[in-house]
Formats: C-alpha cells, structure tokens, sequence
C-alpha cells in the first residue's frame, strides 16, 4: 500500500523524506543511525545524520509534538538556550495500516553531551559542582525569561564545555509553558521538581556505580537550589544607598555584566532620610555573548566570550586602536582566524573553534609562567597541537572522559 506522512515544518531538509516513516522508530535500521550518547527518556529518540546534519528524532503525541515544537520555536526566536525545533511527522502508518506515534524532530546541538556521559568514578566534586552551577544558571535564565519548565532535571539538559565550565541547554519541553512573568509559586514549584528530580537521578547514578564516593545524592538535590537562590536574590534583590553614593548603581550594574546578565533598565524609589532603593530589571544573560557577536560575528557560549573579549581587548590596548570595530576586525583576521587555521583536519573534531582558542590562549599562560616571560602565541599554538589537542578525544566523548559506549 501507499504510505503518506504530514510532515510540519518551518524549513524541511528534503532528506527528511527520504527517511522510513513506515516502520516504528524502535525498529529503525543501523544504516540509518548515528551512535551519540543518549540520555535517560521516557520516549524512543533516535539519532540520525542527513547532509552532514544530525538530528534527534523523538516519537511522542501529535498534540505533545505539537506543543513543545511551538514552545521550543518560541523559545529560539527570544534566543534562549534550547535545541531547535526543525519538524514534526505525522499521519505515519505501518505497510499494514496500523497507525504510528508522530515524531517530532530537533537539530542535535553540536559539542554537547547528557549528564549521564560525564559521570565515571574519575568525575571531580568540582566538576559536579560546575554542572550543578550552569543547571541553576539555566533555571534562572528560564525564570527571568518567563518560562516554567515543569520538568527540571539533569535529564532534560545537555551541556556543552564553557571555557573550564559548562554552559547547560534544556532538551525537553514538552511539560513548559511560556509566560509574561512567574509568580513566586511557579518558581517554587520548578525548583522542587528539580529537587525531587535530581535526588532520584543521583541515586540512579549512585546505584549504577557512577557516583564518586564523596558525592551525596541528597547534597547534591539540595545545591542546585541552593544555587538557583543565591543567583536569583544577586540579580533581583532591591539595593539601598545613600545620594552621595550613587557609583554603587554602576557598580551593581557592572557585577551583573560581568555575571553574564544584561539589564534593561534600573527602578528607583525614594526612601527614608534621603536614601534611594534601587531595583535593576534584568532581561537575560548573554551580555558577553551579544557583545562579541557585535563585534566579531562569533557566536560563543558566554565564559567564553568572556575570555575571548578579554584578549580583544588587550589586543586593542596594545595595538593603540581606539576604534573598537576596527580592532575587532584586525583581532579576528589576525588573531583568531590564525589559530583556528593552525589546526589540521583531521583534529578539528576535537574542540570547537571558540573553545579551542580558549584553551590556546590558557596554554600560552601555563607556558609563559614556566618559561618567565611570554613565549608568544605562534609557539603556543603549535605546542597546544601537538601536547595537548592531539591526544583529546572527539567532542562525541565525555568532557574528559572517554566514553566507552555510545547509546544508539
């Protein structure tokens, strides 16, 4: 018989048809699929790679496909943090007539991992702690942004490397909603599904012999909070000061840029004997992000646009350009680009551009500081190669860890 599938999309890849719609996801051939790791989900995912494009496939509800591909559409065109949504196919039927589930259909983000692939008995408490860190930066961003996940967890997140942190994504969300604001309850509520969540994933991993010893799964529920509470009080809480010293104004706004945070505006009050309350509104994080993008048309997660910012503007000082465009493009053209270059082909799956040129100029440091003096960049560069880059693994491996089996 013929079979016919509905196929949702803003921009389809035509390849996306050539794919077997007729058979259930779960019994879709190897020659098909890409072996990444694969997180825990309550639905069959698999992976595929058309015209060098990898992409997540999911079987789900029609009206739940539907759903979280508008949400995550939503979600993208305010530029947060989230996989992007590319299609959804509907309307599937085995050779014999039996109905399908639909599938819906998101770009696999590039560098990233789940949780689960970070995780071996050689995992630091520090490393723990950075996760724990980029989750509760997440949260927070999807709070200021108005968006109520319903289903945080470890699980729904991938995360991808950050100039020596991670930068975390939500995957799953299929249970949020998009808002104006959060009440405080909705906020509340998040974060003890979090809690709960992650409670029961550590001791997932702690039964499976994947937690380090020193780790507590109850501690480490507790400190995403805990986290989460500390950001959000830096970031919302109302200041107050007397006239005399308005600079703490500039200096709070700056803390937040350096925090990553952009804000929009700064609501005053007058208050008693004179004092002012001041309550800065910040929109979302990526202030580093924008600002490098501006300039140099990079896209980079934000520590390490920080990082890289910070060179360009050494690179500026020491060049005598106060043109800021002009030294964004002389940095790019003979600073980044260069080192970029410098890699040969086959190790350019090791780290992606931005992150290799983090850690090239990390390298430089550490090679500087033994040697006394600076040792140059061009040297740098071709020590990082061939001690460091060479003997990484594929960014389809642990952050550090190599990965000793992939989930199909």
């Amino acid at each position: 018989m013929l079979v016919t599938v509905r196929i949702t999309s803003a921009l389809i890849d035509p390849a996306l048809l050539d794919l077997p719609w007729s058979t259930p996801l779960e019994e879709w051939p190897a020659d098909h699929l890409v072996a990444l790791p694969q997180g825990i989900s309550r639905h069959v995912v698999r992976f595929v790679k058309l015209a060098g494009t990898v992409y997540a496939v999911k079987e789900t509800g029609e009206r739940v496909a539907e759903r979280e591909y508008d949400l995550l559409r939503a979600l993208e065109r305010i530029g947060f943090p989230s996989v992007e949504a590319v299609a959804i196919v509907a309307d599937r039927h085995a050779p014999d007539g039996e109905p399908l589930d639909p599938v819906l259909i998101t770009r696999h983000l590039q560098f990233s991992l789940p949780y689960r692939a970070l995780f071996s008995h050689t995992l630091r408490p520090e490393t723990m702690a950075r996760l724990l860190d980029a989750l509760a930066a997440l949260i927070v961003r999807m709070h200021i942004t108005g968006f109520f996940w319903g289903d945080c967890s470890l699980s729904n997140t991938l995360f991808r490397r950050d100039a020596g942190a991670f930068a975390a994504y939500l995957v799953d969300a299929e249970t949020g909603a998009l808002h104006a604001k959060l009440s405080n309850g909705q906020r509340g509520e998040d974060l003890e599904i979090a809690r709960v969540n992650i409670f029961g994933e550590a001791l997932d991993l702690q039964a499976a012999g994947l937690l380090h010893e020193s780790i507590d799964p109850e501690v480490v529920s507790e400190e995403v909070v805990q986290r989460y509470e500390r950001l959000w009080h830096e970031i919302t809480y109302e200041q107050e000061f007397q006239r005399e010293d308005r600079h703490h104004v500039e200096s709070r706004i700056r803390r937040l840029n350096e925090m990553g945070f952009d804000v929009a505006e700064v609501a005053m009050s007058l208050a008693d004997r004179g004092a002012f309350k001041v309550r800065p509104k910040v929109v979302d994080a990526g202030y580093h992000t924008r600002r490098l993008l501006r300039l140099t048309g990079l896209d980079a997660e934000e520590n390490q646009a920080r990082r890289l910012l910070n060179d360009l503007d050494t690179y500026r000082a020491e060049s005598d350009l106060s043109d800021e465009q002009q030294a964004a493009h002389r940095w790019l053209t003979e600073v980044f680009e260069p080192v970029v270059r410098a890699v040969p082909g086959h190790l350019r799956r090791k780290l992606e551009p931005t992150e290799l040129f983090v850690q090239v100029i990390e390298h430089r440091w550490r090679l500087s500081e033994e040697a006394g003096r600076d040792v140059g960049l061009a040297l740098a560069v071709q020590s990082f190669l061939a001690d460091v880059l060479v003997h990484r693994p594929d960014e389809q491996a642990v952050l550090g860890v190599e990965v000793t089996q992939a989930v199909p």
